[in-house]
């Protein structure tokens, strides 16, 4: 993957955006013009300077400690590569960081990027297409993964991420309360619950043996999306400049989620949810997979599923980790190679990931026995290609805007101080004024 003369984008010098573009730019991402620049100079003295390969994730917790370990495991096995990892905060200062690094002339080799925010970064040029005869050389082809996750990785044509992951929302159940609410078979599995009467019953049940709640939840725009989803509702146009909500099969998840609060009293609205579930005062849990090691830990008795089939179908939200490749301006045919043997490796030690939770991407992991054997995680495998994705816009995805408007007008409506027709003129209403913002694309 080589630069030639005459092929950076407008506002770029050498590879770099200029002054000028590189302001314009820093304020479309909510960053002042002085903090933008201060932000420049500590990228370039942190990336590019030093030898072997410098990554960038936003790892923290059990999943930060699991990155180490297989980091670790490739420096044992490339002891010839350095390499340098650097974890920054999780969320918009994280992304910022990387855009501006990328935007400098002065990013890391290799980042971590969700799925959900890719279109952006890719349309603004802060990131590198990824040489697929490259990623052949290090063992990995387009084959080694689903084709909706393949897809959701690529900008107009060209792969621009490559996914260690797929993290779906999902469904806990407490295997003790379960069991005295009769809710389990003769293999101490839950049994199927499909629609939203037999789901209600069955929160019902579970909550007659807590004493407390029937089902914790977190995230009420998670939970929106995925019964939207299913009901096969769109929120954006292809070109995310108009909304085309379906305002009644909207309205219809927003009822499902407001009978759950308001009418059947089986789910309430603002409680922390993990706590909840892992002390036994909740029967069922929709939350992430990643709470998995929690309740590991604390030795609570449960298991997981997938979300379930409330509308006629599986789909369920979800986003994935993914490996980019930040601009650089001034490529090194060297550190590239590293950088994919570096990705690779990460890639094949995906069953250390997947301990964490997340579904593996790389297919080969995902497929084997040992992964199969890994439960309660493997339990909810087929979610990877059920995946209901947040809308491609420049003001979307992961820890963005348009999730926390979401979340605040569908969290109204669980709360009882909102209708569902009126949660989704709320919703409307603050979507459209994100479409309103000039675009920094």
């Amino acid at each position: 993957m080589t630069y030639e003369p005459g092929t950076e984008s407008e506002g770029r010098s050498g590879g770099r955006l200029n002054r000028r573009a590189f302001l314009e730019k820093s304020l479309a991402l909510g960053v002042g013009g002085s903090a933008a620049l201060s932000l420049l100079s500590a990228c370039g003295t942190s990336a590019s300077a030093a030898s072997g390969v410098t990554y960038w994730n936003l790892f923290g917790g059990g999943d930060g400690a699991r990155m180490i370990q297989m980091q670790d495991l490739f420096t044992k096995n490339h002891p010839d590569i350095p390499l340098k990892a650097v974890t920054l905060s999780w969320g918009q200062p994280y992304y910022t960081k990387v855009a501006m690094s990328a935007a400098g002339g002065r990013a890391p080799d290799v980042g971590i990027c969700h799925l959900s925010r890719l279109s952006t970064f890719a349309a603004m040029k802060f990131l590198d297409p990824f040489d697929l005869d490259l990623l052949s050389q290090v063992g990995i082809t387009q084959d080694n993964f689903l084709p909706e996750v393949w897809q959701r990785a690529t900008y107009n044509g060209k792969l621009y991420a490559l996914p260690l992951d797929t993290h779906p929302y999902v469904m806990y159940y407490n295997t003790d309360v379960c069991k005295k609410a009769d809710l389990l078979d003769d293999n101490g599995n839950l049994k199927p619950l499909q629609g939203p009467d037999q789901l209600i019953s069955a929160f019902q049940a579970a909550q007659k043996v807590t004493g407390f709640t029937g089902i914790a939840f977190l995230d009420a725009w998670r939970l929106f999306d995925s019964l939207y989803g299913q009901l096969g509702g769109k929120i954006l146009s292809p070109d995310a400049k108009e909304i085309v909500l379906d305002d009644a099969k909207a309205e219809q998840a927003l009822d499902f989620m407001a009978n759950l609060t308001q009418k059947a009293k089986v789910m309430p609205a603002n409680i922390d949810s993990v706590a909840v579930f892992g002390s036994g005062k909740s029967g069922f849990l929709w939350n992430g997979e990643w709470e998995v090691t929690t309740f590991i830990t604390q030795k609570t008795p449960f298991n997981m599923i997938p979300f379930p089939n409330v509308f006629g179908n599986t789909k369920v939200w979800g986003d994935s980790h993914s490996f980019i490749l930040p601009h650089q301006a001034y490529p090194d045919k060297g550190r590239q190679r590293a950088t994919y043997e570096f990705m690779a490796s990460m890639l094949k030690e995906g069953q250390i990931w997947a301990e964490g939770g997340h579904i593996p991407a790389y297919l080969p992991v995902a497929t084997s026995e040992a992964y199969k054997q890994l439960k309660p995680q493997s339990n909810y495998a087929n979610a990877a290609a059920d995946v209901v994705a947040d809308p491609a816009a420049w003001f979307s995805g992961a820890g963005s805007d348009f999730e926390t408007q979401a979340d605040g007008a569908f969290q109204t409506v669980l709360l009882g101080q909102l209708t569902p027709q009126q949660g989704v003129q709320q919703f409307k209403k603050a979507i459209q004024k994100l479409i309103d913002t000039p675009s920094p694309i």
